[in-house]
């Protein structure tokens, strides 16, 4: 068994992380570190695992008695636990926040469909942002191909679960219940792990072709994004193209019927449908994500399968709802 911990215990990420760990066949969840609620049993914070563990967070984290961590911490968290604490040479680290997505101090970026095989020999892993992953996936086919010569063009509308578990003004049910708004728009935080990414596979890709908007919805997960861009394929061309690219990726679904949500919310899968107007000359690619899982922890579960070996659907083979 692979002995983990968890540290930053208490978010939404968190919560789905533990329940992905404690039925993971091959893992054996050793600590979920909470600062501000140390000795509290998990399940008083993530109810939906009561009937399912009887851990309570832990006030230590023994890095020594792990094999991976975990880090489930805000954002620039990361950076300050180990300027304080020291990492054993032997100990694996899966990263969820944005503080090593540039590949800074020896971090691998964790995108299977991209990053495959380097990831299978890191050490160190920054596990892409949720938007990130959504949008990556839409585009890398096409920046492999070198079709993204213009502007590309996305609207992503995002679930309350993306803001984080601690309340807000824009994350209140009475605000976000019937309601939609847009927030940093053309300015998003991952639009740099983006641009890097399509800039790997097209040179001379930059940040000031990608126009993002993204969008607060009225519901608690999943992302939906909408790309479109010049593109001279036909619709067969542009399913072979993205299909041949996805060829043997376990989690990354093409299809020329339309996607919606609802599919890919509770898995982690990520479902990606083509439109093509030859008319027009533009290609639409709509991309439907789970936030928390392939755009957190499910992701972050399949790279730990990748770091140890493992078959990437281990502990991951989550089913939608029937309706």
């Amino acid at each position: 068994m692979i002995r983990v911990g968890i540290l930053g215990g208490a978010g939404y990420t968190a919560g789905e992380l533990i329940r992905l760990l404690i039925n993971h066949p091959e893992a054996d969840l050793k600590f979920i570190h909470s600062t501000s609620n140390a000795g509290a049993a998990v399940t008083s914070v993530h109810g939906g695992l009561l009937g399912e563990t009887d851990m309570r967070f832990s006030v230590d984290h023994p890095l020594d008695e792990i094999d991976c961590l975990f880090m489930c911490m805000g954002h620039g968290k990361s950076r300050e636990f180990w300027a304080e604490n020291t990492r054993p040479e032997s100990l694996k680290v899966i990263d969820l926040a944005q503080d090593y997505r540039d590949e800074s101090d020896d971090y691998v970026y964790g995108l299977p469909e991209l990053n495959a095989e380097r990831i299978s020999t890191a050490t160190l892993l920054a596990n892409p942002g949720c938007f990130a992953t959504a949008l990556q996936l839409s585009l890398l086919p096409a920046a492999k191909a070198g079709l993204l010569d213009g502007d590309v063009n996305v609207t992503a509308v995002t679930g309350s679960t993306g803001a984080g578990v601690k309340p807000g003004s824009t994350t209140h049910f009475s605000w976000r219940s019937d309601n939609m708004s847009v927030y940093k728009p053309f300015t998003h935080q991952h639009l740099a792990e983006i641009t890097r990414s399509i800039a790997s596979l097209q040179a001379g890709f930059s940040a000031g072709r990608l126009n993002f908007v993204p969008v607060r919805g009225d519901f608690a997960r999943g992302i939906f994004a909408m790309t479109h861009f010049a593109c001279e394929l036909t619709q067969d061309e542009a399913l072979s193209l993205w299909s041949d690219f996805y060829a043997g990726q376990p989690f990354t679904v093409v299809s020329d019927a339309p996607v919606d949500l609802k599919q890919a919310v509770n898995t982690n899968k990520a479902l990606i449908s083509l439109h093509v107007d030859s008319e027009r000359h533009r290609i639409l690619v709509t991309t439907a994500i789970d936030n928390l899982l392939k755009g957190a922890s499910g992701q972050a579960v399949q790279n730990f399968n990748l770091m140890f070996g493992l078959d990437q659907r281990t502990g991951l083979r989550l089913k939608p709802s029937a309706f």
